[in-house]
């Protein structure tokens, strides 16, 4: 387990997980080419601290694209920015910077007093074209596009579009005023927050965070690192988990504690029905790669355990979660996701277990999700449904 930060060192209070737009769910399928071209786009960071700094993502970009101006402040409802709060962000003290082709790039730190919870304004101006846009898809939070040069406009413009994905930030660190450790939950669509209410930071690892932050905790800082349709073992929808686990979560500074809350995927897409014309035809296809087996997730799973523990981080597993009544369900990927339930529960492998599946099942049927809890497509949860399984979390686990 790894030691308690000193004040001082970095930790990460908001993060997500990049992806190359094809790789999505389309949301940047239609959208206008982001050139000469303001971003502003809203995050809600974990924990507090009084410097940060961001990370701007170029990770799947084909090209190189450039950043000719960049500012943080405090949020506003509607994309303002609070008075007084605005920062230019740098670059080796430039204001502006060329990101390369498959590269991150931070921020230089600036001071800033961020509480705990506190929303956070991103702006960036792209004066030239960004030929392949790195993000995360979808955004769950809005997000503008505004014509020219806006990063210093106090409010969002009429003239301004929705940016419907996290496009070029994967990251906000902070400098905590004392010790901080952070957690990553590494997931899916149900770690996402697929199906809760846009705006309203509904999903799961969100409301944890709510939860570590009411109690002051040294760990409240959380980096949530789900993608809608993702996979451990197969590309498709994102990387697979075991490709983008040194990224996305092992190198998080002032990392902790990890969080799996993955798997679901694997079962449902390797057991769900296949026929080259039949109602699933066009899903499989986002989801290349040969079915895997129950034995291949556990392997997984061990994998993940392992480098993890390399680290030296606390790893929790969360069971998964009911979804007959989904269309990729069947009878045989209900058994399978029984067995691997059974062993994340039995099986010793973990530091602790988030039996997530006890949580959302239905009592009178333990194959579905709880009618009160899903958000209609018996495979993703509601607001209540997400607040159920944050609110079943051991806050002692992160203490």
């Amino acid at each position: 387990m790894t030691e308690t930060n000193d004040a001082g060192n970095w930790v990460r209070s908001w993060g997500a997980s990049p992806q190359a737009a094809h790789d999505g769910i389309g949301s940047l399928d239609d959208h206008p080419p982001l050139a000469d071209v303001t971003l502003r786009q809203v995050v809600r960071v974990s924990g507090g601290g009084h410097r940060i700094r961001v990370r701007f993502t170029n990770e799947f970009g084909t090209a190189p694209f450039t950043i000719g101006a960049a500012r943080v402040g405090l949020a506003v409802t509607g994309g303002a920015v609070r008075p007084g709060s605005e920062r230019v962000l740098t670059f080796s003290g430039a204001s502006a910077v060329t990101v390369p082709a498959g590269a991150p790039i931070l921020s230089d730190p600036v001071d800033l007093a961020l509480p705990a919870l506190a929303k956070l304004s991103i702006s960036l101006y792209l004066p030239g074209r960004v030929e392949t846009c790195t993000c995360h898809d979808p955004a769950l939070e809005t997000g503008w596009t505004i014509p020219g040069d806006a990063v210093a406009a106090p409010a969002v413009p009429a003239n301004a579009g929705v940016l419907p994905v996290r496009a070029l930030i994967s990251a906000v660190d902070v400098l905590p005023g004392g010790p901080a450790k952070a957690i990553v939950v590494v997931g899916d669509s149900r770690a996402d927050g697929a199906g809760s209410t846009p705006d309203a930071n509904r999903s799961w690892p969100e409301l944890l965070a709510g939860r570590l932050a009411e109690r002051g905790m040294d760990a409240g800082y959380l980096s949530n690192q789900g993608i809608s349709g993702n996979r451990m073992l197969n590309d498709g929808i994102g990387a697979a988990v075991l490709a983008r686990f040194d990224r996305d979560v092992l190198a998080t500074p002032g990392l902790g504690y990890v969080a799996l809350s993955v798997g679901g995927n694997d079962i449902g897409i390797s057991f769900a029905p296949r026929d080259d014309d039949g109602p699933l035809a066009g899903l499989l296809k986002m989801f290349p790669g040969a079915p895997v087996t129950t034995d291949d997730v556990i392997a997984a799973y061990r994998q993940l355990v392992a480098r993890a523990r390399e680290r030296g981080v606390r790893v929790y597993a969360t069971t998964i979660a009911p979804f007959e009544g989904a269309e990729i369900h069947s009878p045989e990927g209900e058994s399978a996701r029984q067995r691997v339930n059974e062993w994340i529960r039995t099986g010793g492998a973990f530091d602790a277990v988030l039996d997530f599946d006890a949580v959302w099942r239905d009592p009178d049927r333990p194959s579905r999700i709880r009618q009160d809890f899903h958000c209609g497509d018996h495979l993703h949860g509601n607001d209540a449904g997400y607040q159920a399984l944050a609110d079943s979390i051991d806050l002692s686990l992160f203490g």
